[in-house]
């Protein structure tokens, strides 16, 4: 549960932003979702490395440029 602590006089949209923000730095939706279906460790294994590739292949890209 998320507390959040609103001060005299402050606004209730000041309030709903500050929520809104810890909400999406917790990840409950991510965490939720990736819960919605089981995901072998060996394809995790894999998208991570498929990524991890990408990312490379970006980097050098953009050093050669």
């Amino acid at each position: 549960m998320l507390i959040i602590p609103v001060k005299d006089g402050e606004s209730i949209d000041r309030a709903l932003k500050k929520y809104k923000r810890k909400f999406d730095k917790t990840g409950t939706v991510r965490q939720l979702r990736a819960r919605q279906q089981f995901i072998k460790p060996s394809v995790t294994l894999r998208q991570a490395r498929l990524k991890a590739a990408y990312k490379q292949r970006a980097l050098s890209k953009e050093e050669q440029a």
